[in-house]
């Protein structure tokens, strides 16, 4: 999926259409790197949110609303002293380019009327909220870049803004047949590639359809084509020019299954077949909403756990590899037996050994087999023997000790991968303090404000089945534990992911009646999706009712044994459960 120059062109013409003349109300800036602003019209408020997030930038309307910090950063008092109440006079697109001007006049201080911009650059790493008078002199940004990040443009207040032309790309909406040409015959490339690589604002899936639309196979070489083809591609390169300019913009997301795996301001005949479905989208705002909505949470969350992450991961692999260096101890350790029989059998037959022998033969009285027990020469029989019990018993004493090391590293082991595990499904912020405070116990990391436990206010996951039945997910260890042992009663059923982390899952029962099987079924999907194996496409999960799961004594938080399960397979798809 691409936030290419067509999807920017279809939401500039949706904001033209909705907030042209609209007056700002409201500025705010909940992430350091995004803004919402709110819009009064006659017809009503709407609320647009800019990200210039280098992993996922964005633009478009929303009617969802964000918690702003209590103390504004500097760059929204900026917008909100010359912006607020201020008047949008013109939204526009340069070319196809990922960019959008949001022109505003509004009063100064001395009565006198202004003109501003508010340039909002969707550029993947490089993306930018840039804010600049009518001169485009630079007044500020949310990111600035100095020449020390950037040799091809600064972003610094004074300077002056232009769009740097680093790909030096044709813009498809003014190319002409002659200049299009060329363009696919100069070199010889992938039809598709050679499309997204000479014209500014089109992804390689649009590139694709563009192909696909003309009838040719956008994997063919451009070597290849004749002026038949060109003609085509120019055709249809003609008609997408004219969509856009006539504003005739049909916003669609394509489904594979259950999962969005595409969209684009048009419907993508590419994917017109068996095995995927298009679904029209109202609008532009909404297409893009709903896909990146919980992505970008995702990521959100991901770049604020990446202290936590390292932590995990740092430790989960000295753990791994000390775990190895035992497993390979322990492996020496397995001729221990072989040398106390050694000793024993000479302590028995040594008699009969000459001087200076190098190797005696005796039947061993356990197995009956004959073996061949190496001598030093220069030692006696009874003293070959005593070598040979020394080597038992010191191998004795390591494999005892490391019996149980190794299962104090692996339980270490097991409850790494269950707090990465953790990290992978938290949500928000209030998941990480849990996460937080569990590796604090553990020893992870040191506690801030002196050592006190700080206030957990996340909550494990609420669903509710499709027969009406409340079924909790655990978010992390801390809150499995809970889970289990405090909230659950004895015939409350729980669930497990088979063999890998995942979280608790329990189904409360509003009496003693049986549970219907559709409710079995959707709780074994909970605990798979909530499971390091819910990238699979199925997931054996284990379910008991939760008075035979005991906890061992000295265990990590959330770990439990059972003896009497069942089990069944699920799909890790939980798109048709209700969450609370």
């Amino acid at each position: 999926m691409a936030f290419d120059g067509v999807t920017v062109a279809g939401l500039v013409a949706e904001m033209q259409d909705r907030l042209v003349g609209g007056r700002i109300y409201k500025i705010a800036q909940p992430e350091p790197d995004e803004l919402i602003l709110t819009i009064r019209q006659p017809a009503g408020q709407y609320r647009v949110l800019l990200s210039a997030g280098a992993t996922l930038p964005l633009i478009y309307l929303t009617e969802s609303n964000k918690q702003s910090p209590m103390t504004a950063p500097n760059f929204c008092m900026l917008l909100r002293k010359h912006l607020q109440n201020g008047r949008i006079t013109a939204i526009t697109q340069p070319g196809l380019e990922r960019i959008v001007n949001i022109e505003m006049e509004h009063l100064n201080e001395m009565g006198d009327l202004c003109r501003k911009k508010l340039i909002v650059e969707i550029m993947g790493k490089h993306s930018n909220i840039i804010f600049c008078d009518e001169e485009d002199t630079i007044i500020d940004s949310i990111k600035r870049v100095s020449a020390m990040v950037s040799s091809v443009r600064e972003v610094l207040p004074g300077k002056k803004y232009f769009v740097a032309d680093t790909m030096h790309k044709k813009d498809i909406m003014g190319v002409t047949k002659e200049e299009f040409t060329p363009l696919f015959t100069d070199s010889a490339k992938p039809l598709f590639k050679a499309i997204y690589t000479n014209f500014t604002g089109i992804s390689p899936i649009l590139a694709q359809e563009i192909c696909f639309r003309a009838g040719l196979d956008g994997e063919i070489s451009t070597a290849a084509l004749n002026e038949e083809d060109i003609e085509k591609l120019y055709k249809e390169a003609d008609k997408l020019r004219e969509q856009i300019l006539n504003r005739e913009f049909r916003p669609c997301m394509v489904y594979e299954g259950k999962k969005p795996v595409e969209f684009a301001a048009f419907p993508l005949e590419l994917y017109r077949d068996e095995a995927h479905r298009l679904i029209p989208m109202e609008s532009m705002s909404a297409l893009i909403e709903q896909y990146y909505a919980e992505k970008n949470a995702v990521i959100r969350i991901r770049q604020r756990s990446v202290d936590l992450n390292r932590i995990v991961q740092t430790a989960l692999e000295r753990n791994v590899k000390k775990y190895d260096l035992q497993m390979q101890q322990m492996k020496d350790t397995e001729k221990r037996d072989l040398y106390r029989v050694y000793g024993e059998l000479l302590n028995t037959y040594g008699y009969g050994v000459e001087p200076g022998a190098k190797s005696m033969e005796a039947e061993n009285y356990y197995t009956g087999e004959m073996v061949t027990i190496p001598l030093d020469e220069t030692l006696s029989a009874s003293e070959n023997a005593k070598k040979y019990f020394d080597k038992y018993n010191k191998l004795k004493r390591t494999y005892e000790a490391l019996a149980s090391l190794t299962e104090e590293v692996k339980q270490e082991i097991e409850h790494l991968r269950s707090v990465d595990t953790a990290l992978k499904i938290a949500m928000n912020e209030e998941d990480l303090v849990q996460i937080k405070e569990e590796l604090a116990e553990s020893g992870y990391i040191r506690r801030k404000g002196g050592g006190k436990k700080v206030k957990v206010t996340s909550k494990p996951f609420h669903y509710v089945s499709s027969d009406g039945y409340d079924i909790y997910v655990g978010k992390n260890n801390l809150q499995n534990e809970e889970l289990t042992f405090k909230f659950a009663t004895g015939n409350d059923w729980w669930f497990h992911a088979k063999g890998c982390p995942g979280s608790h899952v329990v189904v409360k029962l509003k009496g003693n009646e049986e549970l219907p099987d559709r409710t079995f079924e959707e709780a074994a999907s909970l605990a798979a999706y909530y499971s390091a194996g819910r990238e699979q496409d199925k997931v054996e999960v284990d379910y008991i009712q939760k008075k035979h799961v005991k906890k061992p004594a000295g265990a990590k938080p959330g770990f439990v044994v059972y003896y009497t399960n069942f089990s069944m397979v699920a799909e890790p798809d939980i798109s048709q459960i209700r969450q609370v």
